[in-house]
């Protein structure tokens, strides 16, 4: 007799929403995860800050917003920020862990995320943290006369007491920056949140207040979070993604940066997506107050973008892409 297939873990999905341009992504986020998770068993949980003197005004969504989100299946959870906040507002993503049941696995996903497939469709190991590989080398930028890459990155390691040799891709070459552990924060996963959020918020705190002398020609925003990852997933037993995950930067989800690059440079399925889920009157009542969304997807701009690149050859760097957009008068976010 065959031997019965394990159930899957539960664990619940992670996003920050906040008033602005957050809000209505989040919006794009929950439509598209409802519309290809409908059997989902966890939580979509959105975290939202909360007003305090980290901020200079309400970090809280619009009341239409948060309607229409609640609707969508998506719970909205507080948290405060005791450490970041309006001079860092990517360090929500470390405070935001805070929120979560801590003895729930999760998945973090950024807001400007849109899901193309089911989660069911990824071999998650909970126990093995990683996170997306979808980056360029935009961190540390290396000084004339040093260190490299190699002294940057591991007097971050040695600072934290992790093995920093075991953390490397010896596939690629010395001082190439891709030979060096380094992500994109746009989806990572583990677990235990609580555990993973402290030391996420201990090593972020750690670095911003006392970089070591390998750093003081580096720039922390807004890599700071970028920084702090790597040293965290490998500190806790994970490392780069296998091909289990490739879902995530490709069938199932998709971190599309701002809607201009999404029709710049993403599938035809991921653009289909995106017009069938702001489609319904609900949420185009709301989204529609929001320019890039109405300029890129309800007018049609975007299909201008598009027949701008071939997805085939495009530019070799984001920035470039970003710079063509830009001198055409098309860049909305």
């Amino acid at each position: 007799m065959a031997a019965r297939k394990p159930k899957p873990r539960a664990f619940n999905v992670l996003a920050v929403v906040q008033q602005g341009r957050l809000e209505y992504e989040a919006v794009v986020l929950a439509a598209s995860f409802r519309a290809q998770n409908p059997d989902f068993a966890g939580r979509l949980i959105l975290a939202e800050p909360q007003p305090g003197a980290r901020w200079k005004s309400d970090p809280r969504i619009s009341d239409p917003v948060r309607k229409l989100l609640i609707s969508l299946g998506a719970e909205i959870l507080p948290f405060e920020n005791r450490q970041f906040g309006q001079s860092y507002p990517y360090g929500n993503k470390i405070e935001a862990l805070a929120a979560l049941p801590a003895d729930v696995p999760f998945v973090f996903f950024d807001t400007d995320t849109l899901f193309t497939g089911p989660l069911a469709d990824v071999a998650f190991d909970f126990d093995r943290p990683s996170a997306s590989m979808r980056r360029e080398g935009t961190w540390p930028e290396v000084p004339l006369y040093g260190p490299g890459y190699n002294g940057i990155w591991k007097s971050l390691y040695d600072r934290f007491g992790l093995d920093f040799a075991s953390s490397l891709d010896l596939s690629q070459p010395d001082e190439y920056w891709a030979r060096y552990l380094y992500f994109n924060a746009g989806w990572f996963f583990y677990r235990d949140p609580a555990a993973f959020g402290q030391r996420f918020l201990d090593y972020a705190v750690a670095i911003r207040n006392e970089p070591t002398d390998a750093l003081a020609s580096q720039s922390l925003d807004p890599w700071l979070d970028q920084v702090a990852l790597p040293l965290v997933i490998h500190g806790l037993g994970g490392g780069r993604p296998g091909p289990g995950l490739a879902g995530l930067d490709g069938d199932v989800s998709c971190h599309y940066r701002t809607f201009p690059m999404l029709y710049a440079r993403e599938s035809d399925l991921v653009v289909e997506v995106l017009e069938e889920v702001t489609a319904p009157n609900a949420v185009k009542k709301v989204l529609k107050d929001w320019e890039p969304i109405k300029k890129i997807v309800y007018q049609g701009k975007g299909a201008k973008v598009r027949a701008m690149f071939d997805r085939d050859d495009l530019p070799r760097r984001e920035a470039m892409i970003r710079n063509r957009i830009k001198a055409e008068g098309l860049w909305f976010r």
